[in-house]
Order: structure tokens, then sequence, then C-alpha cells
């Protein structure tokens, strides 16, 4: 309700008669505002009737049409939430490569985002949609069962959805992918005839990697229905059921006990308020000895997510800082062994994402619509331009018991791969 009051109050003054000297001079006058308060960014914005708009010294790397009047008002009152969504409806268009864009944008975007003038005056901000156990399968069901036929279009053949880790800059997705896995696996110094508990096990790949490269056991929680039914009919294909549990419940029910916990892109999707929770699961679950591993996207400092994503892509996301994460582990008495930021690997990774999925636009159009394609488009380069300028960090927290036997250096990391 309070959104639609301020996008009629919007409205209204998009339609308001003006005479045309006093239009141009005040919406100069506000455009040039909100590039300053977004940080002066080399870019240039063209109204629908051909006047441009800029403030910075430097070359224009990209321009912005807006077609009209309502949607400059929109976007001079919250450029954070308004911008994705004229985009996506092509109200707004970028003139110039997308990416180059959002990397002059995201490298002037003020560090203390809650001081950008202006950005909140008409709309109000949009909180998180809570991750209680109902409010966890909404949020899940939002994101990942809008269909496994889309996903596979873009996605590599082992269908995983998190940061892949490049050894060296030329390996394919599909390589780099595994070898994520493997770096994973080694992480938790995996052993035959051990068990593993997975809380978040997207379409099951680490599962059948842990299961199949590794010869564990492994309980694998998830809330997607499209992932878990995929998941156990891989698993069968492969001959893995026997090994592997494909458990379709939240990750805070889980029971029993095993050697070793994973969460591999998980946390995003727990809220803060409930790491606690997590924390007294895992050591509810964790044998003497065990070791875990989370791998996460995170920020550097505690922040909402933005406000555009949270509404349209990941609704209820919250990426933590470190500090954050420890309140998994501090209150538990878990040992942290060691810290990675694999950054620079997950903008690879939406690289090769981006591109496919570009290859793919016309079948996804057929499958959703063209708002759809530019929506999706937009978070994919918007998120590789984030890890690219350090927006965004990828840890992976490698964690035992605090009596747990630790290697005296970090060479396992980097030992030959299972056989």
């Amino acid at each position: 309700m309070k959104q639609a009051a301020a996008d009629n109050v919007i409205n209204r003054l998009a339609l308001k008669p003006y005479r045309k000297g006093m239009v141009l001079a005040a919406e100069s006058m506000l455009l040039s505002k909100m590039l300053s308060a977004i940080g002066d960014p080399p870019i240039q914005i063209v109204l629908w009737n051909g006047q441009e708009i800029r403030r910075c010294k430097e070359a224009v790397v990209a321009s912005i049409l807006i077609r009209d009047r309502g949607a400059l008002y929109k976007l001079i009152t919250d450029p954070e939430l308004q911008f994705g969504e004229l985009y996506s409806s092509s109200r707004i268009e970028v003139q110039g490569n997308l990416l180059d864009f959002l990397d002059a944008v995201y490298r002037a975007w003020p560090l203390a985002s809650d001081k950008v003038a202006g950005r909140k005056l008409l709309s109000p901000f949009g909180h998180a949609r809570p991750n209680t156990l109902e409010g966890s399968k909404s949020n899940i069901h939002h994101h990942y069962d809008i269909g496994n036929d889309f996903y596979k279009l873009w996605l590599d053949e082992h269908m995983v959805y998190t940061c892949a880790y490049f050894r060296d800059e030329e390996m394919s997705l599909e390589d780099a992918q595994l070898a994520k896995l493997d770096h994973i696996c080694r992480k938790l110094r995996l052993k035959p005839g051990e068990t593993v508990l997975e809380a978040g096990c997207g379409w099951g790949a680490l599962a059948m990697h842990m299961a199949s490269r590794y010869g564990v056991k492994v309980a694998a929680y998830n809330i997607s229905k499209e992932q878990i039914a995929y998941a156990r009919q891989r698993s069968r294909e492969k001959n893995l059921a026997d090994r592997i549990e494909f458990i379709e419940d939240d990750y805070r029910n889980a029971t029993g006990g095993f050697d070793a916990f994973v969460s591999v892109g998980m946390l995003e999707h727990v809220g803060v308020e409930h790491y606690r929770d997590l924390g007294g699961m895992i050591n509810r679950t964790l044998r003497e000895g065990g070791r875990g591993l989370i791998h996460t996207i995170g920020l550097n400092y505690p922040r909402p997510m933005d406000a555009w994503a949270a509404r349209h892509i990941f609704p209820g996301a919250c990426p933590p800082s470190l500090a954050q994460m420890m309140q998994i582990f501090e209150p538990f008495d878990f040992s942290i062994l060691d810290v990675e930021n694999l950054r620079l690997h997950y903008a690879m990774t939406l690289g090769h994402w981006l591109d496919r999925f570009e290859n793919q636009a016309d079948t996804v159009a057929q499958m959703f619509d063209d708002e759809f394609v530019r929506m999706w488009r937009l978070y994919l380069a918007g998120s590789m331009t984030a890890f690219r300028t350090g927006g965004m960090q990828l840890f992976q927290v490698a964690f035992a018991r605090a009596n747990c036997a630790v290697p005296m250096t970090r060479q396992y990391l980097y030992e030959s791969l299972a056989s």
C-alpha cells in the first residue's frame, strides 16, 4: 500500500502541467542532484526530448535514456530500487555497454549508502521477507522453483549454481565447477565411510560428487521441490541412491550424527537472526572430531541487500559480513581453520553464466517474457560487476570442533584429487 501511494504521488508529479522551460530546468536540476548523490559516475542522462544531463568531467562510458517523465520521477526518488524496475520494463535504456555502465556506477557509489541523498524520498525501504520455516519456503520457491528447464539453459552440465573455482583462467565452466567441488571436499578432509550433512543441496551436484569421488554417505536437505526432484532422479541414474538421502525439509529439522557438515550457497537465505539456530543444529549433529565448511556470498560490512534484487530476485536474502558469521561459531566453541575469499572466481563464474544466458535469451523470452529476460540480464550483469569491483565477497569458512586435529600446514588444500 505504501509503495502504491508513493507511485501515485510520482504519477501526479509527472502529469502535472508545467511550462516547458520550467520543466526542463527543474528536471535537469533534480537529475544533476541525483548524479551527485550517487558519486558523479562517468555517465550521462538523455531525456525523451534529447536533452542531455551530465556532471563528471571524465569521458562518458554510457548513457541512460529516460523514455518518459514518470520514469524520471521514479528514478530520482529511489535510484537503487527504481533503476532495476524501469530497466526491466524498458522505460529506461542503457545506451552503450551494460557492464561498462554498471562498473562506472558501482565504483562511484558512496560507501555509506544510507547517506545517499534523496534515495528514499518517496519510496519506503523494502524490508526482507522473514526466514521463518514458512517464510523460507516462500522465499526459496520464488527463486529456485521457476523451472529446472530455465536453469539448464545456462548453468553447467552438473547444474551447479554457486561460485566455481578457476585454478587457471582458461578453464571451462564445467571444469571449474568440478574443481570447486573438489576444493570443498579437500577442505573437509573427507574419508571413505564417513557421513556428511549438507544443508541446502541445490540440484545435488556436491552430494553426488562427495558420494562418488570420496566414498561418503550424505544426508542432503533442501526445501526446493524442483531441485529435490531433480537431485533424486540424477542420483538414481548414477546409482548413488543408496549413499545419498535427499530430504525435502528445512535444515533446522536435521537429526542424527555426522562426521562433517557443509553448506554451499545457503547461508545467504538464512537471515542473521537465525545464525544461532544454524550453529545449534550443527553443534547438535556434528560428532566429536567433526569438521565443517560454509560457502556463502558475503559483504565487507553489514548492510541490507540491494532493494531491487531483494524484491524481484532473492526475497529474504541477506549476505553476511565475516563478523556476522561468527554468530554461528562462537557460541558453540567451533574453531575457525581456514577463511578464503573467492570473489574474483565468482566474477568469472557470472561472466560465463551471463554469456550463456544471452545465447539463450530468445528461448528464455519464449518461456517467460521480454521483461523477465531484462530482469535476469540485469541481475547477472549487476552481480558480476559487484564481485568484480568488490561490492560483494565470496567466503569459504572451514571450521571444526575445538579438539579436532588440525593439519600443520595448508598443503592438504592442494593435494592431488581423489581418484
